[in-house]
């Protein structure tokens, strides 16, 4: 597909407009549009700062360069809106942003993408059901698309690193979040990409990470929910999918098992049920087979179906061109989103918190459970005998394993 062609000023000049302060992707677009180009746009944004009672600052050109010489040395490049290499369907949603900093193999991302995301704390069978999906997608050439987050998000990667898979991070290229999955994401690089579109040495905060994943529903044409609770940041990834006009699927579980809820309730507003890859496959078909409309195509699940927007995910300057930014669900106590520490948690520290943890209502065998767990075989024997001495757990015919019913 043909697209512009951005010279290294341009690109410096996109670069320094996109950093300044209070300009995000839509403000940038209205002055783009009202200025005709990167230049002009920061030679006038002092006065219309100053016209809205504002004092903002103005990215510098060393500042770009240097961070344009970062990512150079990191491998990396940035690739602009409306250049070849930019993802079309990344390009189809309102928010696009300008610059999309990439690390790895680019091409990966002109392949239609599904996006696979869930609960951090998944269950074994999740887990496995996500290995699965993304074995199968992958091998119908489908790039495989989520935010390198633990549980589900890891799973999706993992099991996609050899038919290619994109893994959008919340923060900069050189901030990997979570520290654990820094191996992961030098071998995703191998095969596939690593993009994001905040600064080097940016470490993500709360509300970064709707941000990323409005980038991760936008590189796809679907979504799947596979585990999620009813208050999760997976939700708002179905949410920012529907919004975009894009497939929402979900993986249906058990009413007993909180990790399902989510993805029941978005069956329940109109999501595509998701039972095996070939529910995705055959839905997805048709879209691929021919170039995304670059129109915003109606919502497929009803209006409810994700949290409802309560806070702009940037502080753009108040130009009369600018619409409100997409918005995101804050809940009581906090963000429903990934904790901004990187220390261990309770059930990472605890072999039986973290055993229990993996186990859910759906039956899974003793090996695929050892497997999750990262733990010794013997360790994880060790802890289902003093599970099973409390009740916690059930045994099933075949050796199967469950969370005993609550």
């Amino acid at each position: 597909m043909a697209g512009i062609v951005l010279s290294d000023r341009q690109r410096l000049d996109w670069l320094r407009l996109i950093r300044s302060e209070s300009i995000g992707p839509r403000s940038f677009r209205s002055l783009m549009n009202r200025f005709g180009g990167a230049a002009a746009a920061l030679d006038a944004l002092p006065d219309l700062a100053r016209q809205a009672g504002r004092d903002i600052r103005i990215c510098s050109p060393g500042e770009a360069e240097r961070e344009l010489d970062g990512l150079s040395r990191l491998g990396g490049r940035f690739i602009a809106l409306g250049e070849a290499e930019y993802p079309v369907p990344l390009q189809a949603i309102d928010s696009a942003p300008p610059l999309l900093a990439v690390l790895g193999h680019a091409e990966v991302l002109q392949r239609p993408g599904v996006a696979l995301v869930g609960s951090r704390n998944a269950s074994a069978a999740g887990m496995k059901f996500t290995a699965r999906l993304a074995r199968e997608l992958g091998e119908a050439d489908f790039t495989v698309v989520s935010g390198l987050a633990r549980g589900i998000d890891t799973a999706a990667h993992e099991a996609s690193l050899e038919t290619g898979t994109v893994a959008v991070l919340a923060g900069g290229l050189d901030e990997i979040y979570p520290p654990q999955n820094i191996p992961l994401a030098r071998r995703i690089t191998e095969r596939g990409a690593i993009v994001s579109e905040m600064p080097l040495g940016w470490v993500a905060r709360a509300r970064d990470f709707p941000r990323r994943n409005r980038l991760v529903s936008g590189l796809s044409l679907g979504t799947v929910v596979v585990e999620a609770a009813r208050r999760s940041g997976s939700l708002i990834t179905a949410r920012f999918a529907n919004e975009q006009g894009r497939l929402v699927f979900a993986v249906p579980g058990s009413p007993l098992d909180p990790r399902a809820e989510g993805g029941n309730h978005l069956i329940r507003e109109g999501a595509t049920l998701c039972a095996e890859a070939a529910h995705v496959i055959e839905a997805l078909q048709p879209l691929r087979q021919r170039e995304l409309d670059l129109s915003l195509p109606p919502r497929l699940i009803r209006e409810g179906a994700g949290e409802p927007p309560a806070e702009a995910m940037w502080d753009e300057l108040d130009l009369p061109e600018i619409e409100p930014a997409p918005g995101y669900a804050r809940h009581e106590g906090g963000f429903a989103l990934e904790p901004p520490s990187s220390l261990p948690t309770t059930a990472a520290a605890d072999p039986g918190r973290r055993v229990l943890d993996l186990l859910g209502l759906t039956p899974i065998a003793l090996d695929d459970l050892v497997r999750a767990s990262g733990l010794a075989a013997g360790e994880v024997g060790h802890v289902l005998v003093e599970l099973e001495l409390t009740g916690a757990i059930r045994r099933h015919p075949g050796g199967t394993l469950s969370r005993a019913t609550p």
